[in-house]
């Protein structure tokens, strides 16, 4: 018998018929939605930013346009510290780098590092590739001004949730073609796959009833991130041919989640073609539940399991 979600997941289930909105509507729902999950009255559900962390914000300036970076760095700490570059999720038509303050803060504080969490552009105003370039584009000014950012160019890790997980892997791929070095990746529940087959999956059958991510958000998310000119295989990451030479990754999975076979298949992939992946399942978890540890109590042991993870390849010696 399959586990139940979290009670508190289950009162909180997305009704939203996201496939029957127009552009408009998803863009305010975007708002309603975000404006709610970063509220103090939301950290009850959302957890507390660590106080160990300053949380400050900043722009950045890349060809054509200007982003806002979420940066979160320990309050005591060293001059020099390694840099973790975060993505939030949403499915490229929402979300917000907020949403994983307590996350985000408990890493920077306990790591130590720097972590930037990218307010990358969003469908259906920006649709793929669009968040890619962003995420790309940011890290290589970071790592290009890493003193500026007094952080270490040499010790550098991606992560992301979700659609963030999208991001965090194709980043890696290409980093390791065209650069920088990356020591770690690291993917929360990600999409892998953004082609036709997405919803072809066992989980997603067997989850299709979950309460965070109804298989309207996740069809409308396609429909309107993925224009139709656009191959989807080059922002799937499971598609390509090789994922050989890649860094080290942490691929968190929830039992709970349509997803979870994106990212269970991923790590094998990984594993297939000779890169280092570690898969982890939480068994009464949710997608979305580490943007959400008051409702889901695996989201404290995934979050030591990343810390470790993190730790021990951003704090180590030279490659």
């Amino acid at each position: 018998m399959r586990s139940k979600a979290p009670l508190g997941t289950r009162i909180l289930r997305d009704s939203q018929d996201w496939e029957a909105l127009s552009d408009d509507q998803v863009i305010l729902a975007r708002e309603k939605t975000n404006r709610a999950a970063t509220s103090r009255a939301a950290w009850i559900v959302t957890g507390r930013p660590d106080r160990r962390a300053q949380i400050t914000e900043t722009t950045i300036d890349l060809p054509g346009r200007r982003l806002m970076l979420r940066v979160h760095r320990p309050k005591a700490a060293g001059p020099t510290l390694p840099l973790i570059v975060s993505f939030h999720g949403g499915g490229f038509i929402a979300g917000t780098a907020a949403q994983n303050d307590w996350l985000n803060s408990h890493l920077a504080a306990r790591c130590p590092a720097v972590v930037v969490s990218v307010e990358y552009r969003l469908a259906p105003e920006h649709p793929l590739p669009q968040p890619i370039e962003d995420g790309y584009d940011t890290l290589v000014r970071l790592v290009a001004d890493a003193a500026g950012w007094r952080v270490d160019p040499d010790a550098v890790a991606v992560m992301g949730e979700s659609a963030g997980g999208t991001i965090a892997a194709l980043i890696a791929l290409r980093a390791g073609k065209d650069g920088p070095p990356l020591r770690a990746q690291v993917l929360n529940y990600p999409v892998t796959d953004w082609t036709e087959t997405m919803s072809g999956y066992a989980s997603v059958d067997q989850n299709a009833d979950n309460p965070t991510l109804p298989m309207s958000r996740m069809r409308a998310a396609r429909r309107l991130s993925v224009p139709p000119r656009l191959d989807a295989r080059g922002v799937s990451p499971l598609t390509y041919d090789s994922l050989a030479g890649l860094p080290p990754a942490l691929v968190v999975t929830a039992a709970l989640d349509p997803l979870a076979d994106h990212g269970r298949r991923y790590a094998e992939r990984l594993r297939e073609d000779g890169s280092d992946a570690q898969l982890t399942c939480y068994p009464r978890a949710t997608h979305s539940f580490l943007s959400i540890p008051g409702l889901v109590p695996a989201a404290r042991p995934a979050r030591r399991e990343i810390l470790t993870f993190l730790r021990g390849h951003l704090h180590r010696g030279p490659r």
